[in-house]
């Protein structure tokens, strides 16, 4: 059978989700855990292979087994199993094809920025922190521009191996509560960097740097070099994945 596994975690210790030689990555994690839970070999597939620092709330994994434990307590069995920094959040049986990264769905990130004169320790891991003042209007004009089907090609890492830069954004809502901005993006797929590509040009758009208006220019040029600066991984959280 097919077990769908909803999965939280505080990316700091890990160089990003995806198996790699000699590095300790959250996927590695699984294998390992799931295969000493299950004696069997586990090799999970995930909906989204977050970078390096990057943190979720709700990234979906799915594996087959021949385990006899039931689906809805595999979570509970695997969270005794791992660190304190990876959770399972829901175990649930899917359908034998159902592919994470084949399936239509909806993503939502969020990008956190205590934005106050000093920082928090306790901000330290998953906010990135800017002094300056930020004119949240302003960004919050700016994110207009970018909702809808467009080319994000300005918004991507040269190295992107994308066959395609078109993505559609659903919405993208800048708030601030306190000292913390936060930026909240919903679309049908991120290109590598894209969403912490936009949270630098947005921080640009926020201390005058850059005006609301040329984030259009940046969507019509598809020129990387004309963006804002990519903004740090560790203010970056994988909130949700809808399946449509």
């Amino acid at each position: 059978m097919r077990i769908k596994l909803v999965v939280a975690y505080d990316g700091t210790a890990y160089c990003g989700w995806q198996v790699q030689p000699e590095a300790v990555t959250v996927e590695g994690v699984l294998n390992e855990k799931l295969g000493k839970l299950l004696k069997e070999d586990i090799c999970v597939i995930g909906a989204s292979r977050t970078d390096s620092g990057v943190h979720a709330l709700g990234n979906v994994a799915v594996f087959d087994t021949n385990t006899s434990i039931p689906p809805e307590k595999i979570a509970y069995a695997l969270n005794t199993m791992l660190p304190d920094d990876i959770k399972i959040q829901s175990s649930t049986q899917v359908a034998d094809d159902f592919h994470p990264r084949h399936c239509d769905s909806v993503k939502t990130y969020e990008y956190k920025i205590l934005n106050r004169e000093f920082p928090l320790p306790l901000k330290r891991y998953d906010s990135m922190y800017y002094y300056k003042r930020l004119n949240v209007d302003a960004m919050n004009e700016a994110s207009g521009y970018l909702v809808g089907t467009h080319d994000f090609k300005s918004f991507c890492c040269v190295r992107t191996q994308a066959e395609s830069t078109v993505r559609t954004i659903y919405s993208v809502a800048v708030k601030k509560v306190e000292d913390t901005i936060s930026i909240r993006i919903r679309g049908n797929g991120f290109l590598y960097n894209m969403v912490r590509i936009i949270a630098g040009t947005l921080i640009n758009v926020g201390t005058g740097h850059t005006t609301p208006e040329q984030v259009k220019e940046m969507l019509e040029k598809k020129d990387r070099t004309i963006a804002g600066p990519t903004a740090p991984a560790h203010g970056l959280t994988l909130l949700e994945i809808e399946f449509l």
